[in-house]
Parts: structure tokens; C-alpha cells; sequence
């Protein structure tokens, strides 16, 4: 791949992996509350599932997902439950040996999974493979692209948990805490509407 797009793919993909989304609020409200050691296992869910993701639909999932209005529904019903559910999870958490805490991180098999089930990965995946991956060398180029979000979504996720670790700092009663995290829940649940209006 030429340097010049290289650099391209890799400001695309620093941009979108820095700015908030469903994956930035959780990994903050994670930091917050359980601290960055804790919420390891959600990083790497987060940095190597969507990657995985671009890898495939780099190599043609992505025309199956366009064809496809039901499979498209179903994503988009299923993300619904999950952001809900997470949300849930985020508006009831507690610090670990707060009185009444019983959440724990987000898992790395669930967040790899919630990529999966995100419509705007879905569509941001779609789009980026679309420019990047070339028909002469699609295994190359889609494993270039993969590896380019990796590293990304590496630096986004941790400065993002180690914000919500600093924060955290501030929210050593579990009231704060608890305003906290109902604030992160719903910047997730509003992200619930556009996955509602997408086409």
C-alpha cells in the first residue's frame, strides 16, 4: 500500500476510533468504576473484534450484509438488546466491594461480540473496506486495513479508560459514581436512535 494512503487510511481510522461512540462510553464508564487492569479484557474485545470484522468484510462479507434487508433487521434489533443491556449493566454497577455491587467489566468475548451487532460498525466497516481494499490484493490490503484499526483501536480504547480512570478519581463517593455512570448509560442509550433510523 503507497505511504500516501497509508496515511489516509490511518487518520480515517485514528478519527473514528478517538471520537465518542458506544465503545468510547463503556470503556470511560469501565474506567471509572473498575479502574484500566479491570477492563483490560473489554480493550482487547473491542481491538481485535471490529479489526476481525473489517478483515472479513474486506474479503466480501460486507456484500452479503448489503444484500441481505433481514440480516440487516436483525443486527440492528439484536444491537438494540445488547446497547440496552449494557446500558442496564453501566446504570447498576458499583465499584467491587461497594455495599450492593454486583456487575462486573464488560468481558472480551462480549465486547468482540457487540461489534458484531452494531449496525455502525457495520456501515463504517463497509465504507472503509470499500476504499482501502483493492481487488488486485484483497487478503494484503484487507489485513493492511485490519492491522491499521488494531492500532487504533488501541490507543482510542486506552486513552479513553485511563479518561474514565482519572475521572474516577473525582467520584470516590458512590453517589458521583452512580450520576456517573446514569450520564454514560444514556449518552449509550442515545445512541439507540440512529441505529433505529439507519436505512
Amino acid at each position: 500500500m503507497p505511504l500516501d494512503i497509508l496515511i489516509s487510511l490511518a487518520a480515517i481510522a485514528f478519527a473514528a476510533s478517538l471520537t465518542p461512540g458506544p465503545n468510547n462510553s463503556m470503556l470511560a464508564s469501565s474506567g471509572a468504576t473498575y479502574g484500566v487492569f479491570a477492563t483490560v479484557p473489554h480493550i482487547l474485545g473491542v481491538c481485535l473484534g471490529f479489526p476481525v470484522m473489517i478483515f472479513l468484510v474486506g474479503l466480501g462479507l460486507g456484500e452479503i450484509f448489503r444484500q441481505l434487508a433481514g440480516l440487516q433487521l436483525s443486527i440492528r434489533v439484536l444491537g438494540a438488546a445488547m446497547m440496552l443491556w449494557i446500558a442496564w449493566k453501566i446504570a447498576t454497577g458499583g465499584r467491587p466491594g461497594q455495599a450492593g455491587a454486583t456487575s462486573r467489566p464488560l468481558g472480551f468475548f462480549a465486547a468482540a461480540a457487540f461489534q458484531w451487532v452494531n449496525p455502525k460498525s457495520w456501515l463504517a466497516a463497509i465504507a472503509v473496506t470499500s476504499q482501502f481494499v483493492t481487488a488486485i490484493e484483497p487478503v494484503k490490503s484487507a489485513l493492511i486495513v485490519a492491522l491499521v484499526f488494531v492500532a487504533a483501536g488501541l490507543v482510542s480504547t486506552l486513552a479513553w479508560t485511563l479518561f474514565g480512570q482519572f475521572l474516577g478519581r473525582f467520584l470516590q463517593s458512590e453517589s458521583r459514581l452512580r450520576v456517573f455512570n446514569y450520564v454514560m448509560a444514556a449518552l449509550l442509550l442515545a445512541f439507540l436512535l440512529p441505529v433505529f433510523l439507519a436505512v
